[in-house]
């Protein structure tokens, strides 16, 4: 016999959320969702009136999500905001230009502004480039480096106030994870702050920071949402798939083992005795910078002299 959603007690129930266990119809899970994220974005008073946010781009399931809910949210609950798309080209053949297509696509069809910005059009080298003369170790390095640095330079272009990620519950248990067994104590301290600028010029921020992948997969299912599923060519070594792995048995084990990390890892404090690094401007670039010289350069240098394993063995401890 059909069982009846937990919540509205009379459409059949067709999903299970993995956060909750509740048993729920697809109406009811829509609801349910999106008004965890709206409670997330004001609890946290993560935005002003007349902000201009983009909203961190891909293709991929989360951030395709991330623009339908926000631009959904906007004009639900009259936010005032300014939304654009703002994607990062990594120069990666079969992939990031596939993806790319989808990113376009989802302009169209939220009708929102979009901006892309290139690592070749910023840096000069496009990820295939650099894999062809660092190999595939290190690759996920020098892309999380630059990606990070590239989303503040497009955001710079844009004037925007403030950035958004697609980060989800699953990626910031992974993130915890991945700080403790590295033993980085800086990173650490904050991973787990839903608002940042860290190493940044602007504001980010991660509406999804409680909501687990399998329910941003089920909306995005359910909602017939256009997004990019395929893997990045370049990531089967990343440090990071190990963490996941990990996460992913844990979870089997326990359903609640990713909130249970998440709230572990903002329980945590570093210690005042910690001397944490103090941030500075790069002085080749200008780009804020925690070292007289930012990574991104020191990684840039390396590949244009011939030795891209120079800066590699620091970079490489904050490479997600």
């Amino acid at each position: 016999m059909p069982r009846q959603c937990d919540i509205c007690q009379t459409a059949r129930a067709i999903i299970r959320r993995p956060k909750t266990g509740q048993r729920i119809c697809k109406e009811c899970f829509f609801y349910v969702f999106e008004t965890e994220v709206h409670h997330t974005i004001v609890d946290n008073r993560l935005f002003s009136r007349g902000d201009r946010i983009g909203i961190g781009a891909s293709g991929g399931k989360d951030s395709t999500v991330l623009a339908y809910v926000m631009k959904t949210l906007n004009e639900r609950y009259d936010y005032g905001l300014n939304l654009f798309l703002l994607s990062i080209d990594e120069g990666i053949s079969g992939y990031r230009d596939d993806s790319l297509e989808t990113v376009k696509r989802n302009q169209q069809q939220y009708e929102l502004p979009l901006k892309i910005v290139s690592y070749e059009q910023l840096y000069g080298w496009s990820m295939d480039a650099i894999v062809e003369t660092v190999g595939r170790k290190n690759n996920c390095t020098f892309c999380g480096v630059f990606r990070r640095q590239a989303l503040d330079r497009g955001a710079l272009m844009l004037d925007l106030d403030h950035i958004v990620t697609g980060h989800n519950a699953d990626d910031i248990a992974e993130t915890i994870l991945m700080n403790v067994l590295r033993g980085d104590i800086p990173r650490l301290g904050r991973c787990t702050e839903i608002s940042t600028t860290g190493d940044s010029y602007i504001g980010r921020s991660k509406p999804f920071k409680y909501a687990y992948e399998k329910e941003i997969v089920m909306y995005a299912y359910l909602k017939r949402l256009d997004y990019f599923s395929t893997e990045c060519t370049y990531s089967p070594n990343a440090y990071r798939g190990y963490a996941r792995q990990f996460l992913k048995d844990l979870e089997a084990v326990r359903p609640s083992a990713i909130i249970d990390i998440i709230h572990a890892g903002e329980a945590m404090k570093v210690a005042d005795s910690v001397q944490l690094p103090s941030l500075t401007s790069c002085q080749r670039c200008g780009y804020i910078s925690s070292n007289a010289v930012c990574k991104a350069c020191t990684l840039l240098e390396g590949l244009e002299r011939g030795i891209p394993k120079l800066g590699i063995s620091k970079a490489a401890r904050h490479a997600e």
